[in-house]
C-alpha cells in the first residue's frame, strides 16, 4: 500500500504509516532530507502532489506550521518591524491540491491552523514523553486520542511558565534526549524539533488503512 509524505521533513510521520502497514512511502520535500528513512524525493510538494498524486493510494501533508504559532507576532519593539517575514499560509492550496488528487488524505497541523473538522493528539495517550499536541484533517473520519496528562506525569524537555504543560515545544538538551523524547533515533535534533512523533500516523495511519479497505469492499 502506497502512502505519499508531503512537506516530509526526518520522517517522523512516515515511520509511524510504516508501523500501520503501508508498505511503500515516497516523501517529498523542498530542503534535502539525508536522514529520511524511506525513498526522498526533493521537489515542491505541491507540484509533486498534482502530477503524481494519483499514483498512491493515501497522502499526508505537514505543511509548514509558522503562519499558525505565536512565532508570527514576533516583533522588535522599538521601530514595530517583524524580526521574521510573514510565513506562508499554505493550508488552503493544500487541501485543493489533496482533494484533486481523489485520494484518501490527512493535513496535520498546530492549534490555530484553518483546518476542518480536526482530530487532536496528544503524546500523553501513548505514554509518550512529550505532549506536542497536533490536529488531522481528513476525508474520513479519524478518532481523537484526547490527553492524559495526569496519569503520564511530567514528560521529560517539555516545559513552559505555567507549568510542565506545553502543548508544542521540545527543549531538549541533546540530540540523544530529543531522539529518545520523540522515539525517532535516526533523526538530528531539528528534524526531531520539526516533527510529530511516530506514534501519532501510526494511530492515524491504522485508521486510513481501514477506511481504504472499506472502499476496495464496497467497490
Amino acid at each position: 500500500m502506497r502512502l505519499l509524505d508531503l512537506f516530509c521533513g526526518a520522517g517522523g510521520a512516515a515511520m509511524g504509516y510504516h508501523r500501520a502497514g503501508f508498505t511503500e512511502i515516497v516523501g517529498v520535500d523542498i530542503k534535502p532530507q539525508p536522514r529520511y528513512p524511506f525513498t526522498f524525493v526533493q521537489a515542491d510538494a505541491l507540484e509533486y502532489v498534482r502530477e503524481h498524486g494519483r499514483e498512491f493510494a493515501a497522502i499526508h501533508a505537514s505543511p509548514p506550521c509558522q503562519a499558525y504559532t505565536q512565532l508570527r507576532n514576533l516583533f522588535d519593539k522599538h521601530n514595530k518591524a517583524r524580526l521574521l517575514p510573514e510565513p506562508p499560509d499554505l493550508i488552503a492550496p493544500t487541501r485543493e491540491a489533496l482533494m484533486e488528487s481523489g485520494r484518501v488524505y490527512v493535513i496535520e497541523n498546530v492549534w490555530g491552523a484553518p483546518l476542518k473538522i480536526a482530530s487532536m493528539l496528544c503524546g500523553s495517550a501513548f505514554g509518550l514523553r512529550v505532549r506536542r499536541h497536533r490536529w488531522f484533517e481528513s476525508n474520513v473520519f479519524l478518532w481523537s486520542t484526547g490527553c492524559r496528562h495526569k496519569t503520564q506525569g511530567r514528560p521529560v524537555g517539555v516545559y513552559d511558565s505555567g507549568g510542565w504543560k506545553m502543548r508544542t515545544g521540545l527543549a531538549a538538551r541533546t540530540t540523544a534526549e530529543a531522539q529518545s523524547v520523540m522515539e525517532m533515533p535516526w533523526a538530528d535534533y531539528r528534524g526531531c524539533t520539526q516533527a510529530i512523533p511516530p506514534a501519532y500516523s501510526e494511530f492515524i495511519g491504522r485508521q486510513l488503512l481501514q477506511a481504504l479497505g472499506a472502499q476496495e469492499a464496497g467497490g
